[in-house]
């Protein structure tokens, strides 16, 4: 049984338990859930847009504990301070040490820049609770999903006025894609082994529809790839461990953009792609 297995088997019981604590009228009653969702895509390709959907994350499978300690509300403000287009927050707890809780006191700091619910959605109970949470976009896993599923969710998270990242690995998964998908990620880490190849989000990009917009996720730790992704056509760059890591993960996403504007404004536009 890979991790990914095993993620999605726990989720299962998970969401089982859950549906039976807590009704879908009680998520529907929520007081942010006829708040108007803000636009990922909008604001990750508006002008002068970092692209950036940093993430708060304080664990994971494969690395175990990276930050403990850390408030989610310092961190969002910080998020907000250094210039990122959008944030991620997970929220799964039994393998990423996450929340739905974490979500909910990042919205009451952060009232304008999207926040994508990053988790495991195998259910569509998930994403009417993300509408409740006050998430604005929701994460849709090509791995973890069929093809009918994906399109039943679409279709969901659309009505609640929900937008979706797409995230693929493969062009298998890529295939499996509802029409007109609007945002697609190339998740650089394999989920079955949690190996990271960055050279995946350029060997995929080619392949994704040009009217979507690219977002390539996992192993980003340098400012000089991005450089060399936006010329492939990437818009946005989620980055979660390489700021969650260090014991001020503002401080190490400002000087991240920092540098990525040097890059941009004219310094330095060497690009080697990873080996």
């Amino acid at each position: 049984m890979t991790i990914l297995d095993k993620i999605i088997a726990h989720k299962k019981e998970e969401i089982t338990r859950l549906k039976k604590e807590v009704s879908l009228e009680k998520l529907v009653k929520s007081p942010v859930f006829k708040r108007t969702p803000i636009s990922l895509r909008k604001s990750l390709s508006r002008p002068g847009s970092t692209g950036i959907i940093a993430e708060f994350k304080r664990q994971s499978p494969s690395k175990g504990m990276i930050n403990e300690a850390a408030s989610v509300t310092d961190v969002t403000q910080a998020y907000l301070e250094a210039g990122v287009a959008a944030q991620s927050i997970l929220t799964d707890q039994h393998f990423f040490g996450g929340n739905i809780v974490d979500l909910m006191h990042a919205r009451t700091v952060n009232d304008q820049l999207p926040i994508l619910r990053k988790d495991f959605i195998i259910d569509g109970f998930q994403i009417v609770e993300a509408k409740a949470i006050g998430a604005d976009a929701i994460l849709l896993i090509a791995a973890c999903l069929t093809q009918e599923e994906l399109a039943n969710y679409t279709l969901l998270a659309e009505d609640l006025g929900l937008e979706i990242l797409y995230e693929v690995h493969t062009r298998a998964e890529l295939d499996k894609l509802p029409p007109g998908a609007l945002i697609i990620g190339i998740n650089n880490r394999n989920l079955q082994t949690f190996e990271v190849d960055l050279e995946h989000s350029i060997e995929l990009a080619a392949q994704l529809p040009d009217a979507c917009l690219k977002v390539s996720e996992s192993g980003i730790s340098d400012p000089k790839i991005i450089t060399g992704l936006k010329a492939y056509g990437f818009d946005g760059f989620l980055i979660g461990e390489h700021f969650m890591k260090t014991t001020d993960p503002g401080a190490a996403c400002q000087q991240f953009i920092n540098q990525m504007r040097q890059f941009d404004v004219g310094g330095s536009q060497e690009y080697t792609e990873p080996s």
